[in-house]
């Protein structure tokens, strides 16, 4: 039976990289047909080729970071959930709507031996998925699912896990309908409240109240390809200059980027990919995140939960810049 590869998706400054390792497998191949040396071109070329990559994605700009961000093939919440718990029991439904929205998802997870609660935004992978989960934007049912499996977690004493990757919340007629707004300032106030652990890491992009649903912990990490964002760069952009096409400008502007925001204070721990991104060596970005996620979780379950909540509080508090 045949075969097929998946074909690489190339971002565009990824090109330059690309005509190279190409020209490598030419070259290979034109070698083992003539049964010729060339080891040490290869060598050379495969130096120069990991070279580049370094400098590529070591000194991407905003805007490049974004196209990172929201690459098709980087890995998902499922993705992480599957590969860092040892069980995985996804639960749906808000009770109240009817509905189960596949934007967001939760369920109960085993991590190193402890039961907890995972939860978080999810992208499709082709088009057909992608439609089916509304493109990662969750409907207000899928806030209230996310409230409901929180509580029941803060309950039954499971810390709590949340994966952020959201161009912002479901901005339709119908979702406002159905009391978007009030459906996120409802977890945004009552995720304040819960006993237990909170840990948010964004793993793509982080897109306004969308992402903030489910983002209020006691930590917040992001990879560092990720971006977190009150708006995207296309809709400041089309704000404040009305042209979109300014938006690697309104991106530098809005500070969107892992170390912008670590640069601020808002950030608590980033956490490194792997050269080309976390999608080139998603095993890597897993195991980098399941230890960032076991050390903050140790740490925060030696507080008593007053001292969680407090801290919570005051972490919040201090972002921003007040003028009487």
């Amino acid at each position: 039976m045949a075969t097929t590869e998946r074909r690489p998706i190339l971002l565009d400054f990824e090109k330059p990289l690309a005509e190279l390792e190409s020209r490598i497998v030419q070259i290979r191949e034109l070698a083992e047909d003539n049964d010729v040396d060339v080891s040490d071109q290869i060598y050379q070329l495969e130096s120069r080729a990991q070279q580049l990559r370094q400098e590529i994605f070591t000194s991407l700009s905003p805007s490049q970071r974004i196209q990172v961000a929201r690459h098709p093939r980087r890995p998902s919440t499922l993705d992480y959930i599957q590969a860092i718990s040892d069980e995985w029991v996804e639960l749906h439904g808000d009770r109240r709507s009817g509905k189960d929205d596949l934007a967001l998802v939760g369920g109960i997870a085993r991590f190193e031996g402890r039961p907890v609660m995972m939860l978080g935004h999810q992208k499709g992978r082709d088009t057909k998925d992608n439609v089916a989960r509304n493109f990662g934007m969750p409907v207000p049912g899928g806030y209230r699912k996310a409230m409901r499996l929180m509580e029941h977690a803060n309950r039954f004493d499971m810390p709590i896990m949340t994966f952020i990757d959201t161009p912002g919340a479901w901005p339709g007629f119908e979702a406002e309908q159905m009391g978007q707004g009030e459906a996120i300032a409802y977890n945004l106030r009552e995720m304040f409240s819960l006993d237990v652990p909170i840990i948010c890491t964004v793993i793509g992009e982080g897109g306004s109240g969308g992402a903030l649903g489910i983002g209020v912990g006691d930590r917040l990490m992001m990879f560092e390809h990720s971006v977190y964002y009150v708006a995207s760069p296309e809709a400041c952009a089309s704000i404040l200059w009305k042209d979109a096409a300014r938006a690697p400008q309104a991106a530098e502007a809005l500070k969107v980027t892992a170390w912008d925001l670590k640069k601020l204070g808002i950030l608590d721990q980033l956490l490194p990919e792997p050269i080309g991104g976390a999608h080139a060596a998603p095993i890597e970005a897993a195991n980098t995140l399941q230890q960032a996620l076991s050390q903050n979780l140790n740490a925060l379950l030696e507080m008593p939960s007053e001292q969680r909540r407090a801290l919570r509080y005051d972490k919040f508090r201090q972002i921003g810049v007040f003028n009487s």
